[in-house]
């Protein structure tokens, strides 16, 4: 785009559409060094349109926000010239500098310095280049309406500081948007980059030309949505080899974590996390919960209900042995969440052991113990939490081979658990 953007009475926009897909020899991407220890060294992530040829990012932030800001220009809403005043933004906490950060291998889906930039990028700024922030780091209280009936039960405890007489919790949250480094994604993918950048141009209908004509930039801001982290406790805990460490990584499921659907085990668990990552707070310890944005197994809310359709419509109903083969009849795949990605948040808050990992999910568990965290216990989500609807899943997990403290059920086992028909909804 060109920056020499003037606005005019009408509201419209009178400019030359200046186009970024092929070098023109005057573009002078800021360098990056991913990897390296320092943000000075490092460099500054800089996706902003205004920055003109000093672009070193391909696509825009805020992911897939980037769009609802497009419309606020359109419709002339918001000015395409507007630079965020960053003034009392910084960070509520100190997060890092951990040693994860200048392993260029460890962290490739999120700028380590995300949080950082009105300091570490200070000088850039104030030469009017607009630099923004990728990480947001606050502090809050969750009201959770099911941890009043684990105080109401003993199974919690109010201490005054991380759960309050009130049933709120107070915690540490932290918003990431993502920021691919491509070499680094395609390693871990163990693809070539070129593979991966032209996959991905295409695969998104060409929405990014510059992945396949712009072999200088190597960072791409995707627009999909992001991961929240949800620290309960002392973050200093994570560094001291004498405190635990709980975790649960939780892949959104509006549907259940909102609304409380009960065709899945996705808010229970959820709930079992937090209340896992409570006690280990207050055992001098530390929680943390990462939330990513993967509705329906990244496959999207839409896929998700066929599914749901398609399973309760098929022959003998929904049926537990059937409950894999439905999702891949209609995605083509049964799950895309690909979880090689998912440990990056983990190694940005310096987590190397997770004492008490609430999942059962193996392709979490082998993501992070193939990124060299240790997993010491697992965590399966108690019996009496699961809906009687999404026995189906359940069942059909364990007998994919998902942990379990039982055994996997027999194959007539799975076929007998069945779950509601559309009609007695």
């Amino acid at each position: 785009m060109s920056d020499d953007t003037k606005p005019v009475e009408n509201g419209a926009r009178n400019r030359h559409i200046i186009l970024t897909s092929h070098p023109t020899g005057h573009q002078k991407p800021i360098a990056l060094k991913w990897g390296a220890a320092s943000a000075k060294e490092r460099g500054p992530v800089v996706g902003t349109l205004g920055a003109g040829g000093q672009r070193n990012a391909i696509g825009a932030h805020s992911g897939s926000y980037a769009l609802y800001r497009a419309l606020a220009v359109a419709s002339g809403a918001l000015s395409p010239e507007h630079k965020p005043d960053l003034t009392n933004t910084t960070p509520a906490t100190t997060i890092g500098p951990n040693p994860q950060w200048s392993d260029p291998s460890k962290i490739v889906s999120l700028d380590p310095f995300g949080h950082t930039v009105t300091e570490s990028f200070a000088e850039h700024i104030a030469a009017g280049l607009d630099i923004r922030p990728t990480i947001a780091v606050t502090k809050a209280r969750l009201t959770v309406p099911e941890l009043l009936g684990e105080i109401s039960s003993g199974r919690l405890h109010p201490d005054g500081s991380i759960l309050l007489e009130s049933g709120e919790a107070n915690v540490t949250k932290v918003a990431i948007e993502p920021v691919w480094h491509l070499p680094g994604v395609a390693q871990r993918f163990g693809t070539a980059e070129a593979e991966l950048r032209r996959t991905l141009f295409e695969q998104t209908g060409g929405m990014f030309s510059e992945l396949v004509t712009r072999p200088d930039l190597k960072v791409f801001l995707p627009p999909i949505g992001g991961v929240t982290v949800y620290i309960f406790g002392d973050l200093a805990a994570i560094a001291d080899p004498a405190c635990h460490v709980a975790c649960r990584v939780h892949d959104e499921c509006s549907g259940s974590d909102v609304f409380g659907s009960d065709i899945c085990t996705c808010r229970p668990y959820l709930i079992h996390g937090i209340d896992g990552c409570i006690k280990q707070a207050q055992e001098n310890g530390v929680g943390i919960i990462v939330y990513n944005r993967k509705e329906g197994r990244a496959l999207g809310e839409v896929t998700k209900f066929l599914v749901y359709n398609a399973r309760k419509r098929q022959a003998g109903g929904d049926r537990a042995d059937a409950y894999f083969e439905r999702t891949e009849c209609v995605a083509g795949v049964q799950d895309v969440r690909f979880q090689e990605l998912m440990p990056d948040p983990l190694h940005w808050l310096g987590v190397t052991r997770i004492d008490r990992f609430i999942s059962m999910s193996n392709m979490k568990y082998d993501a992070m113990v193939q990124q060299g965290i240790e997993i010491v216990e697992r965590i399966a989500i108690p019996d009496d939490m699961i809906p009687e609807d999404a026995r189906v899943e359940m069942e059909a997990k364990k007998a994919a081979g998902y942990f379990s403290e039982g055994t996997a059920p027999a194959p007539e086992e799975l076929s007998d658990t069945r779950g509601r028909d559309l009609q007695d909804y």
